[in-house]
């Protein structure tokens, strides 16, 4: 499964108002793991950046007078997102960011809705902690996600962290990391193949173990509305 963790900045807080988008970043996912794919670019937005813009991101008008129009990226960025799963934090901003963007631009208008799904990770959040504060430097302290290097919001900074920040709320580390010997034991069609030569040690739960599983079960049943995959199967 392709996704991209998509973050953008900009002049201010309306698009409606005519703000613009001075900065994307996004990093692919592929498969819950990133795939290395990363798209960045800083955009002139032809008008000025708000004070309270300019306090949360630090971009200056003057780094942007020779980046690139939207229009000039455009077609780049739909390549680079189209047909994927966009994971964004606090979605109807950026959506909405992007929609004005394309709606000013010759020809058809295009939306994110037309190539893309959208999952909005603070309306998950907010689901899975309900009451609590979401923003993205209180999940990064929930989750244990290193936000160290974020003394100003910035557009691929930032969805670098999401990247970390969505795995872990959606399951943690997606797939082992084996050594060669430890792949011996191959699961096809639901069984197990093992190379010649190599024994597989089969331990048993102890029953402080078993007790302290169904204890973490029933911490993930709660948190997730009661949408524990294991208490299914």
């Amino acid at each position: 499964m392709r996704q991209i963790v998509l973050d953008v900045e900009t002049t201010g807080l309306d698009a409606s108002a005519g703000h613009r988008i001075i900065e994307i970043g996004c990093v692919e996912i592929f498969n819950r793991r990133p795939s290395g794919q990363k798209f960045h670019r800083y955009l002139n937005p032809e008008r000025e950046i708000d004070v309270g813009a300019l306090a949360v991101h630090g971009i200056e008008m003057s780094r942007l007078l020779q980046a690139p129009k939207f229009g000039d990226i455009a077609a780049e960025l739909l390549t680079f997102i189209s047909g994927a799963e966009l994971i964004i934090h606090n979605a109807p901003f950026d959506v909405g960011f992007l929609d004005a963007e394309f709606a000013r631009l010759p020809g058809a208008a295009c939306t994110v809705a037309a190539v893309c799904k959208v999952l909005d990770t603070l309306a998950l959040a907010r689901r899975l902690h309900p009451g609590q504060r979401n923003g993205l430097d209180a999940l990064c302290k929930r989750y244990s996600v290193d936000n160290s290097k974020r003394e100003l919001h910035g557009a691929l900074l930032d969805a670098g962290i999401l990247v970390d920040v969505y795995l872990a709320m959606t399951g943690g580390q997606s797939a082992l990391a084996l050594a060669p010997a430890q792949r011996a034991a191959v699961v096809v069609a639901g069984t197990a193949t093992v190379e010649a030569g190599i024994a597989l040690a089969v331990p048993a739960c102890s029953a402080d173990e078993l007790e302290r599983h169904e204890a973490m079960l029933d911490l993930i049943h709660k948190a997730s509305g009661g949408k524990a995959v294991w208490r299914a199967v």
